[in-house]
C-alpha cells in the first residue's frame, strides 16, 4: 500500500480507573488536532472503553480487526493511538493490521521536529527522538522501520539510524555535549540579566492559548503565530513596549496533557527559562470548553518546574469569543490565587490593564526613596530614568526633588548622595 497520509485515530477509556469518558473524548479530539498538525488526514475517530490496556495489542485483537476493516474501506494506511506503546505492542499491532502505527509520543516528537528552528531546539528534539527510539528497540522489530521517512521520523535525525542501542547512546552523548555548550550561553545570558537587574517574565500556558499573539501585542514584535498546537517551540525574549523600566517577556513552548517525558528531559535547559523568571504570565484560552482542565495541567507543569510560587498574573484570553457569564464565574472562583486579567490579545482588549499589572510586580520588590539631587549631578537623574520607577519629580532651588523606587542592585547610582547623610 502506498503512503497516503490518511489516518484513523484510536483512544482508550479505562473504566477501571474511574475516569470520566468525556476526558477520554477530549483527549482523542486533541489527538486528532495533533495528527492534522503533523500533516495527516484523519478520516475516522474511534474510542474504546475497556478495564485495562491489553499487554499485547493495547486495544485488544477484536477492536484492531474492526479498525483494520475500517482502514481498508476508507483507504487509510496509518493508525494513531492516544497512548504510548511499547516496542512489542507496535510490532504486534502493525503485524495484525498491516498499518503504520504511531502513538501520541511519536506524534508530538514529530511536530516538535518540524517546528524547531534554532540549533538548540533541533539538538533537543533529536535527543528526545533517540531516547524514545532506544526505549522501543526491544520487541519493535519492523514496526519502527514501517514508518519509513514519514511521521515519527522527521527532524534532525532524519537519516536511517542503526537499531543498535550502543550507537544511539553514543549519538545521544555527542548531542548532549553540544547542547551543554549552548546551554552555557543561555546561562550566561541569564546571569547578565540578573547582574543588570533586568526583570524577566515567562509567558506560559496550554498550547494554542495565544501566548505568542499576546507577546506580539505587548512587545510590538512579529513572532510567528498560527491557530495550531505548538506553533512556537523555541523560546524568544522581547522587551515590553512603553513600560516604566526594561521588562523582558519570554515566550515558552506550550504545555499539553500526556507530554512525553523524553521531551521534558531534553528541553530542560529551555524550560529553565520559566524557573529563572521573576514572574509568570499564565495564559488560558477561555473559549476552549476544556480550559479548566488545561489550567490544572499548566499548574502541574509549573509545580514540576518549581515555579508555582512565583508572582503570577493569570491572563484569560479570547474573551471576545465567550459569554459574559463565563467571565463572571471565573472571577468568583480564582482557584490559583493569582491576579486575574481578562483580555483579547488579538483585538487589544484589556492590554492596558495587563501592562499596569505587569509593572506593579517589580515595583513591589523595589526600595522607595525621596531625594533632592543637586543640579551639578543631573546625570544621576538621567540614570534613574533608565532603571527606576519615577513616582514624582519637582524642581527646587536646591536641585531636582525626585521620589522613585529602585532595585537594590542599582543602589550604586545614588551611592554618592547616600554618603552625604
Amino acid at each position: 500500500m502506498q503512503d497516503n497520509n490518511r489516518a484513523i485515530v484510536l483512544g482508550i477509556h479505562l473504566t477501571s480507573e474511574g475516569n470520566f469518558k468525556e476526558i477520554a473524548e477530549y483527549s482523542l479530539a486533541e489527538l486528532t488536532e495533533l495528527a492534522e498538525t503533523a500533516g495527516l488526514e484523519v478520516v475516522a475517530e474511534s474510542l474504546q472503553s475497556r478495564p485495562k490496556i491489553d499487554p499485547t495489542y493495547a486495544a485488544g485483537k477484536g477492536k484492531l480487526d474492526e479498525i483494520s476493516e475500517m482502514a481498508k474501506a476508507m483507504d487509510a494506511d496509518t493508525l494513531v493511538f492516544d497512548l504510548n506503546l511499547s516496542g512489542s505492542q507496535m510490532r504486534n499491532i502493525s503485524e495484525l493490521t498491516g498499518l503504520k502505527i504511531i502513538d501520541r509520543t511519536l506524534l508530538i516528537l514529530d511536530i516538535f521536529a518540524s517546528r524547531a528552528n534554532t540549533m538548540e531546539g533541533r539538538l533537543q528534539v533529536e535527543i528526545a527522538q533517540l531516547n524514545d527510539r532506544a526505549t522501543r528497540l526491544v520487541g519493535a522489530g519492523m514496526a519502527l522501520s514501517r514508518l519509513g521517512g514519514g511521521i515519527g521520523t522527521r527532524g534532525p535525525g532524519e537519516t536511517q539510524l542503526e537499531t543498535d542501542r550502543r550507537h544511539i547512546q553514543r549519538r545521544i552523548k555527542t548531542l548532549k555535549k553540544r547542547l551543554k555548550e549552548l546551554s552555557r550561553r543561555r546561562q550566561l545570558t541569564r546571569e547578565n540579566r540578573t547582574k543588570n537587574q533586568l526583570i524577566t517574565g515567562a509567558i506560559v500556558g496550554y498550547t494554542n492559548a495565544g501566548k505568542s499573539t499576546l507577546m506580539n501585542a505587548l512587545c510590538e514584535s512579529d513572532l510567528f503565530t498560527m491557530d495550531q498546537v505548538f506553533a512556537t517551540l523555541d523560546p524568544t525574549a522581547r522587551r515590553i513596549k512603553d513600560s516604566d523600566i526594561p521588562i523582558l517577556l519570554i515566550d515558552t513552548v506550550g504545555f499539553i496533557r500526556k507530554i512525553p517525558h523524553q521531551l521534558i528531559e531534553a528541553f530542560q535547559s529551555t524550560l529553565e527559562e520559566v524557573s529563572y523568571a521573576d514572574f509568570i504570565v499564565q495564559v488560558t484560552d477561555i473559549s476552549d470548553p476544556e480550559f479548566e482542565a488545561q489550567m490544572d495541567i499548566a499548574e502541574r507543569q509549573l509545580e514540576a518546574l518549581a515555579a508555582d510560587s512565583k508572582p503570577r498574573i493569570h491572563v484569560f484570553n479570547k474573551i471576545d469569543l465567550v459569554d459574559r457569564k463565563i467571565i463572571d464565574k471565573i472571577m468568583q472562583t480564582n482557584r490559583h490565587a493569582a491576579k486575574q486579567i481578562f483580555i483579547s490579545a488579538r483585538d487589544g482588549i484589556g492590554l492596558t490593564d495587563l501592562k499596569q499589572a505587569i509593572n506593579e510586580i517589580p515595583k513591589a520588590q523595589m526600595l522607595p526613596f525621596l531625594l533632592t539631587i543637586p543640579f551639578d549631578q543631573s546625570q544621576i537623574v538621567s540614570e534613574l530614568r533608565n532603571v527606576a520607577y519615577i513616582d514624582n519629580v519637582e524642581y527646587t532651588e536646591q536641585g531636582t526633588k525626585i521620589s522613585f523606587r529602585i532595585h537594590q542592585g542599582h543602589l550604586g547610582i545614588i551611592k554618592p548622595l547616600l554618603q552625604q547623610f
